[in-house]
């Protein structure tokens, strides 16, 4: 029978490299990197974070989508959603020929497959997809290539393991965003499973609260409609929880609401049974975390102003500009094509908010300057690059 879901690529990197090399390569990235992560361009000097841009995950599943289309190119190809949220590496695909596959209009709507048909090649991203819609895929019998990064997957296990044992997956994570649509669906493959999702620390204080005895559960379950297994029961399904986390959110935070968790199922269950009712695994990815890591080595040294590189709805990226925030003046721009040359304006989206870009005339100061520079990890080294060479013309 003919193999209709792959997961472990081609072997045709060798028949793309030159494609990748020229969409994504960068000179500039190259030589800042050879020199000790450090430019001098007149009395401008960058430095660049130590870890930044795309991560192995992200990596192999832009291969991947190019290997797809080298291996069937007289196949219609789709794309569930977008490969990453880099709106560079989505129009790439589009150019090769890839369509992509949408939800209604509204988050929560299931994908339509409808013009998907057993001879064609369906795409998963990087974040997964979840179950029913992968069911609904294979029920079709078109061929699968899978592109869900191992981080996810490792989620996946353990929000698993944690509906298979009768605890419920307290997921850190944004309910909206795709990845965690698709580790929160992992839990209904079981009978009674189970999850809660809680966007940050004052959520996952509610979740406390109610786990000790206070708040009503009127107002939690208003609190978190939409972002719980139906039927939900606070009273029934608190009483035993494992935490998760979207492999991209703030680590820092990612641990402390563990941590505030655990100490909640303490002091209501008391420490010596604190196991039976509470676990814990820190899920959030190497790369998010080194990336974080990087930028806040970065910060400690004094800065003029921070660049951070990315999809304005990259959940890794929005975090790093976050980081940076708090120390130092920070745009937040998807590409170089937000920095006008001609007028020296900025487009940037400004940070903690889910608002539209801002627009900034003359927000690079004159004199000499220190400027970081970070990316999220599903930005490609170009898009850095010629960042750099925009910020060195505004000098001229």
């Amino acid at each position: 029978m003919e193999q209709t879901y792959f997961r472990k690529g081609f072997g045709l990197k060798g028949a793309i490299e030159g494609v990748l090399s020229a969409d994504y390569h960068s000179r500039v990235v190259d030589a800042i990197r050879a020199s000790g992560y450090t430019l001098e361009v007149g009395d401008l000097t960058f430095r660049l974070a130590g870890e930044f841009g795309f991560c192995y995950g992200v990596d192999r599943a832009v291969e991947y989508a190019y290997e797809t289309r080298t291996k069937f190119p007289d196949k219609r190809t789709f794309l569930v959603g977008e490969i990453i949220h880099n709106p560079h590496v989505n129009q790439k695909l589009a150019a090769m020929g890839v369509q992509f596959l949408h939800r209604p209009e509204g988050r929560d709507g299931e994908f339509d497959f409808s013009s998907v048909s057993a001879n064609d090649v369906v795409i998963l991203p990087a974040f997964g997809v979840p179950v029913r819609d992968f069911e609904r895929l294979r029920a079709i019998g078109c061929v699968l290539v899978d592109t869900t990064c191992g981080s996810v997957l490792n989620v996946w296990k353990r929000v698993e393991s944690y509906a298979r044992d009768g605890f419920t997956a307290l997921i850190h994570g944004k309910n909206y965003h795709e990845e965690t649509k698709a580790t929160s669906s992992q839990v209904n493959k079981y009978p009674g499973g189970k999850y809660l999702v809680v966007r940050d620390m004052s959520e996952a204080r509610v979740v406390c609260e109610y786990i000790e005895g206070r708040g009503t559960r009127e107002e939690f379950l208003e609190q978190f409609n939409g972002k719980m297994t139906p039927g939900f029961d606070p009273d029934r399904d608190l009483q035993r929880v494992g935490v998760a986390n979207q492999t991209t959110m703030l680590s820092g935070e990612s641990l402390a609401i563990a941590g505030e968790v655990g100490k909640s199922m303490g002091r209501r269950w008391g420490a010596a049974a604190a196991t039976e009712h509470f676990r814990t695994f820190d899920t959030i990815c190497s790369a998010t975390q080194e990336r974080q890591d990087a930028v806040l080595k970065l910060i400690a040294e004094p800065l003029d102003l921070m660049v951070v590189i990315g999809g304005y709805n990259s959940s890794n990226t929005t975090h790093l500009a976050a980081i940076c925030n708090e120390k130092v003046t920070t745009y937040h721009i998807e590409d170089a094509a937000c920095i006008d040359v001609a007028d020296g304006s900025i487009r940037y989206r400004p940070v903690g908010t889910h608002a539209t870009e801002e627009r900034r005339e003359r927000w690079l100061p004159d004199g000499p300057l220190k400027i970081g520079i970070t990316a999220g990890a599903s930005t490609p080294n170009n898009k850095i690059g010629e960042t750099i060479e925009r910020m060195a013309a505004l000098r001229g």
